[in-house]
């Protein structure tokens, strides 16, 4: 992918690189079993009209218990992914390099791995917004799994998830945008955990890999040179990745006068997309940024998102 021309690890990313790139390796496997989910509804429609067919109660428990297997594991991902965000941050702010420019230039491999990271993030994000089959199973699986509880029923699923996990995954699953809330959560937390560190280490890197991504899309020459659609789609997201999350970290957020993110010019680059590849990263634009219904928000570019 043309955004990082120089990706390999030097020696001095290794370690970070190492750590993460483990990480990397499963998300497409995790992205494929996410487009792939079909639900049990069917199942649960049948047992529920039917509460006294034990027959039907015991497909729907069976359809239902390896479902709640993947969800356990795409949340389980979740953490892992957070980890991994957590170690990057680290690297890409650190007080090595004068400016950010330097930090994602001098280090190509770490940036090009929080941009997978972030690509990953924004399509996991869509996926699940399209499957509403997720909460749908889940809740079925909790229900049916107090039911048994109640009535001493010894539940074959039950060693899956317990009581404490269960609550987790399904506030993760409450959330429009899961994956999103989790990088978003472990950015700000990364920025109050390192006090000594300049918020704008952190701020600068997000806002310089944006103009990055809309330098690319907007200019012909650039985005001539893409090898696919692919390549587009890859640098659309992640350019709406780091501004949510700068949204999130810095002070005033990213549609201040003061941001360092073009707004305007990003929403622009977005808009210029058929417009059936990019409702979802208008939608993570409008729903899971923090500061677009400030007063302080220039009404030019809420008017761009309405």
């Amino acid at each position: 992918n043309n955004l990082f021309p120089n990706a390999q690890p030097t020696d001095a990313e290794r370690e970070v690189w190492d750590q993460v790139d483990v990480v990397l390796k499963d998300a497409k496997g995790i992205l494929d079993e996410l487009q792939a989910y079909k639900g049990a509804g069917q199942e649960i429609r049948e047992a529920i009209q039917n509460p006294s067919d034990e027959a039907l109660q015991d497909q729907a428990w069976a359809a239902v218990v390896p479902l709640v297997g993947k969800l356990k594991k795409f949340y389980e991902f979740s953490q892992r992914l957070e980890a991994a965000l957590h170690s990057l941050l680290g690297a890409l702010t650190s007080l090595t390099y004068n400016d950010p420019t330097q930090h994602l230039e001098r280090e190509q491999a770490l940036a090009k791995q929080f941009a997978e990271i972030l690509h990953f993030t924004l399509r996991f994000d869509e996926l699940k917004m399209t499957t509403p089959a997720i909460q749908n199973d889940f809740s079925y699986y909790r229900r049916t799994l107090s039911r048994m509880r109640i009535n001493n029923v010894p539940a074959d699923g039950e060693n899956e998830v317990n009581n404490e996990l269960a609550n987790r995954i399904s506030l993760f699953y409450a959330d429009a945008t899961p994956m999103l809330k989790t990088l978003s959560d472990s950015t700000t937390k990364f920025v109050s955990e390192h006090k000594n560190l300049p918020i704008e280490n952190t701020t600068d890197c997000l806002s310089t890999m944006a103009m990055v991504c809309k330098v690319m899309l907007e200019t012909p020459e650039y985005r001539s040179r893409f090898s696919s659609e692919e390549t587009v789609s890859f640098c659309l997201r992640v350019m709406v990745g780091v501004i949510i999350l700068y949204d999130y970290v810095h002070p005033v957020g990213a549609f201040a006068k003061s941001s360092k993110i073009d707004m305007k010019g990003c929403i622009k680059v977005l808009k210029d997309q058929p417009p059936n590849s990019v409702e979802g990263l208008l939608n993570a634009l409008r729903y899971t940024t923090k500061h677009l219904n400030d007063e302080s928000t220039n009404k030019a570019i809420k008017s761009m998102l309405q």
